[in-house]
């Protein structure tokens, strides 16, 4: 049943009204269960003896045979959906395109070049490429019957466009070969990107497409977060951004690429701490959320309130950030599991910095599933993060039963990850914590101030990490007896 919810859970709750819709529709006898088997499994909860609950009695042929046809009408909603929302503007250009060539064939001449055309100049301003290159077709073959087209011209447009539709193709291998090298840890990821750039036969010039500078920085973004160095992709970021500006006539068209990369510019923004830039892009990104009648606003704010209470935390605005966290509708939003994963771990985080412990562990005991669960979900150091900052808390909380025991589970589970990664510093940092909490008093001395300072601290500031730079927060204020947001804050901002 995992897949069917999975399924059920990308839609949102006008969607599951409008795929019940169909199913009492499609249904012919009253006693059908499609339905009453949605519903049930419309939830996080893992529901047992499913057959029973349906039935009254075990039925594994019957719910196997019904929970078949759910999937399959569920596949067909999803690609149905799909169909006519994303690739509307395809569709009208294939309905031109498909129209233009019966004209032909009844050789209606004139109203078939009219028509071609005008799929044409569509296809065009949507960098259609694929759609394009049987519009050329078309028109070369019929050029005959047109005296105006200087069919020179033409074969030099059908070939630019062929070299268009290469460069989409090694867009795609560029992503697929950056993606393969990220799952052999490698460090040097900007070079390794521009190296796959190179490859690839990809410049960053204003030639680029907003769908492939989507891919790019989509890319790129990943490779940040698996190492954590922002600091580094920052001037490749803002060079790829740049060619925005010579677009601004697509904007609108591409509104959906446009909004996730101001995302990727301002999420690079504030993992350098650079909070001001960060936030204007945020506000550009909420400008255009609201464009074509909110269309996407649903889609992207989960991700835009991320960002938005991490600046507002990062300067100086915690109790803005929680109270915009504590507000947040997530059962409205609960298809996006991820950024609802990130924002519950925030407002962990926000409330842990206040020193309102109870109030983190009753956001953190929400936490029920599995940490494998939740690295499928969220990624492996999404939960690394999670378990250290539980650790923390259970120091705080002084729950002895519980630290050691939550420090030897996560020895057992990451060490060999985070070593294997020269993530040694994450070790180390426990390491500490964990001397600190069986002998408080070790933590202000000179020789423990210095071990701190030596062993959590290494690039310049400005390139340190902004959550890593949190945690080693933690361990200062308590060496130096300060106020542990003040410090964080002081430590962040350059």
């Amino acid at each position: 049943m995992s897949t069917i919810s999975s399924i059920i859970h990308t839609l949102s709750e006008e969607e599951k009204r409008s795929f019940t819709g169909v199913l009492r529709q499609k249904n012919k006898r009253n006693d059908t269960k499609n339905i009453q088997l949605f519903k049930l499994l419309d939830t996080t909860e893992t529901v047992k003896n499913l057959d029973i609950k349906l039935y009254g009695k075990p039925a594994k042929g019957a719910f196997h045979a019904l929970s078949k046809r759910l999937h399959d009408s569920l596949i067909d909603f999803v690609a149905s959906k799909s169909f006519e929302g994303e690739t509307s503007e395809e569709m009208e250009i294939m309905k031109l395109l498909l129209a233009s060539r019966i004209f032909f064939e009844q050789k209606q001449y004139k109203i078939a070049f009219k028509t071609l055309q005008k799929a044409e100049q569509k296809a065009k301003s949507y960098d259609l490429f694929t759609i394009l290159n049987e519009i050329y077709y078309t028109k070369i073959q019929y050029a005959h019957l047109n005296p105006t087209i200087v069919l020179d011209s033409l074969i030099t447009d059908f070939k630019n466009n062929k070299a268009a539709i290469q460069q989409e193709e090694n867009l795609n291998l560029f992503y697929a070969a950056v993606q393969n090298e990220l799952t052999r840890q490698r460090n040097d990821y900007v070079a390794m990107i521009r190296e796959a750039l190179s490859t690839f036969g990809i410049s960053i010039t204003q030639d680029l497409t907003f769908r492939s500078l989507f891919k790019i920085l989509e890319i790129t973004n990943k490779a940040a977060q698996a190492t954590r160095d922002y600091f580094s992709i920052l001037p490749f970021v803002e060079e790829a951004y740049a060619l925005i500006g010579n677009k601004e006539d697509l904007i609108d068209k591409h509104l959906f690429y446009h909004i996730q990369i101001l995302y990727y510019v301002s999420n690079a923004y504030f993992r350098n701490k650079n909070f001001k830039t960060s936030q204007h892009y945020l506000a550009l990104m909420m400008d255009q959320m609201q464009k074509q009648k909110g269309k996407y606003y649903r889609r992207f704010f989960p991700q835009y309130t991320l960002l938005h209470t991490l600046n507002l935390n990062y300067t100086g605005h915690a109790d803005q950030a929680i109270a915009a966290l504590e507000a947040f509708d997530e059962h409205r939003h609960k298809e996006q599991i991820i950024y609802l994963l990130d924002l519950k771990l925030g407002q962990i985080v926000f409330y842990f910095m206040q020193s309102r412990f109870k109030e983190a562990l009753g956001v953190l005991t929400n936490f029920y599933h599995s940490d494998h669960w939740y690295a499928e979900k969220a990624g492996l150091l999404w939960v690394i993060k999670k378990n250290l900052v539980e650790i923390l808390l259970r120091i705080e909380l002084d729950h002895l039963d519980l630290v050691e025991s939550r420090v030897n589970s996560f020895r057992k589970k990451h060490g060999t990850f985070l070593k294997n990664t020269g993530e040694h510093r994450v070790l180390e940092f426990l390491k500490l914590t964990l001397e600190y909490y069986r002998n408080p008093e070790i933590v202000t001395t000179e020789a423990f101030k210095n071990k701190i300072k030596t062993s959590l601290t290494g690039s310049p500031k400005r390139q340190e990490d902004i959550f890593e730079m949190s945690f080693y927060a933690w361990l200062k204020a308590k060496a130096y007896d300060t106020e542990l947001y003040k410090t964080t804050l002081e430590l962040v901002n350059p």
